[in-house]
């Protein structure tokens, strides 16, 4: 049985019905076309379909499209703008931060969602913000680098071993 949700997509209101059983990834994918929300494990484990709902980060594969009704949700299409790219999304091509590109929208939300929060994080901050995302293509530095870089205060000491140390060791 399908039920009515109001949501918000990158700041454009919507109303439809969906089935109780659909995700918000599957929503965003295949009812809106905006398939920069990547299906990676469908279980939350890779963080490629990480979205920002209600100004929090979400692995967009566990929500279900019913749980985003009155909600907010930006995705890696809502950052752009007839000017062209956000800053954030910049850095990434800048600092050599995107190869193959499937983990860069969830990467790029989480870190955005971050700076949000936080226009100058730790090390260890960016490094948390990201934890939920996984990249087999950079080893995190470049992806580290650019985060840094859109900083209010760039870390000019950036640790070239960035998956090392804090209180969990490895991230």
């Amino acid at each position: 049985m399908k039920k009515i949700i109001n949501v918000t997509i990158n700041n454009k209101p919507c109303e439809l019905a969906v089935e109780s059983n659909q995700t918000l990834a599957d929503l965003l994918r295949y009812d809106f076309g905006l398939t920069g929300t990547k299906k990676g494990c469908d279980t939350g484990d890779c963080g490629a379909c990480t979205v920002i709902l209600d100004g929090d980060t979400v692995n967009s594969c566990l929500v279900l499209a019913v749980q985003a009704d009155g909600s907010m949700v930006e995705t890696i299409e809502g950052l752009s703008n007839e000017d062209g790219l956000h800053p954030l999304q910049k850095a990434f091509v800048e600092k050599g931060a995107i190869q193959c590109g499937f983990c860069s929208p969830g990467m790029i939300m989480s870190a955005k969602n971050l700076l949000d929060k936080n226009d100058n994080p730790s090390d260890w901050e960016i490094k948390e913000g990201i934890s939920g995302n996984l990249c087999r293509c950079t080893g995190y530095q470049k992806i580290f680098e650019a985060i840094s870089s859109q900083c209010s205060k760039p870390n000019s000491d950036i640790n070239p071993n960035i998956n090392q140390g804090g209180p969990h060791g490895k991230i």
